[in-house]
């Protein structure tokens, strides 16, 4: 295996640059591991391809204005800090810029975004930490949230004029860094249909972090390490996706960070109620204990995203159909269009 398997040319013209004027008047191109054939539908055509009894589970964690922008406070020279994880009270994990002047000690001022306010935060480098990593204390925790931006990934280069357009309509855990897109097709009306059609619909929590800004650099993907992200299944959540599956019902992911997480709790064949780190780190070849279909959207080359939705339809399938997709002028990446894997 290696890193080239995961690999496609995207001409840049297919990267959407802002979402769909209807959240899901996107398309939904749906794969059938069974029979190897690609359908082309509109996503509002998801409710066909649910039946009763199955459960859908979503990532209910909310994005956070994690990137912060600010000035160094002893040469006034202009500052970002992205903010990946929350260790306490005020402190943080985060990624800075530029890396060589943001050292313990080093002071970065931020003011408020908000019209009219005048509240500053500081932000004090308090330790180093591997892969270019600092450890951040804020003066001001309780207001953090006025003093960031959506840290929308940067291959979106259109302002997103609408901060809810890039957070899914059930989100409302806060704590990712980025938002779980395969669900910011759903709509409250859809979600309804789903459910009078006697769909189970549960929510589980991962906040997403470094691994969706961290490119695979080495050419063996084994030999890459994948971060560790705060995730939460209840005791009911664990109940219902066991007896869907004792039932002989699906349990349909609603995106990657879904499958991780309900994945990470079900490694001894059922799932289990679950809160902490999740490590888990899915390439072919991994066995999937827990998750019958799956919805996703276009991922980039030789990513971890791609490398898990090839373990799961197979890598040659999985590639075919984005290949298919170019072909019939699919949007891509967080704002891009979706996929059904049955």
């Amino acid at each position: 295996m290696k890193l080239s398997d995961f690999d496609y040319h995207l001409p840049p013209g297919l990267i959407a640059q802002h979402p769909p004027q209807q959240r899901d008047s996107c398309r939904l191109m749906v794969l059938d591991r069974e029979d190897g054939s690609i359908q082309h539908h509109s996503f509002q055509q998801l409710i066909d391809f649910i039946y009763p009894g199955d459960t859908l589970v979503f990532n209910d964690s909310r994005v956070i204005p994690a990137r912060l922008k600010g000035t160094i406070e002893d040469t006034g020279r202009s500052a970002e800090i992205l903010l990946l994880k929350q260790l306490s009270d005020g402190t943080w994990e985060a990624l800075v810029r530029p890396g060589r002047k943001l050292m313990p000690g080093a002071r970065v001022i931020f003011f408020s975004s908000r019209v009219g306010d005048a509240k500053t935060t500081i932000a004090t480098i308090t330790q180093r930490l591997d892969n270019g990593l600092r450890r951040v204390h804020f003066s001001n925790e309780a207001s953090l949230e006025n003093f960031g931006e959506m840290p929308l990934p940067p291959y979106i280069r259109v302002k997103l004029e609408d901060r809810e357009r890039y957070q899914t309509i059930y989100s409302s855990v806060k704590g990712s860094s980025a938002a779980p897109t395969a669900g910011l097709h759903f709509t409250p009306e859809l979600l309804e249909k789903i459910k009078q059609n006697g769909v189970n619909l549960c929510f589980i929590t991962l906040h997403i972090g470094l691994d969706t800004f961290q490119p695979v650099r080495v050419e063996d993907p084994l030999h890459h390490h994948i971060h560790s992200e705060y995730g939460k299944i209840t005791q009911d959540t664990a109940e219902l996706l066991n007896q869907t599956r004792a039932s002989g019902k699906r349990t349909i992911a609603i995106g990657t960070t879904t499958v991780r997480l309900i994945e990470s709790a079900a490694q001894t064949g059922i799932v289990v109620p679950f809160e902490g780190p999740v490590e888990l780190y899915i390439l072919p070849g991994f066995k999937f204990r827990a998750t019958d279909a799956m919805v996703t959207n276009f991922h980039l080359p030789r990513s971890t995203l791609l490398m898990m939705v090839s373990a799961f339809a197979g890598r040659e399938f999985a590639l075919q159909a984005y290949e298919r997709a170019k072909e019939s002028g699919y949007r891509f990446y967080s704002f891009g269009d979706a996929m059904l894997i049955l």
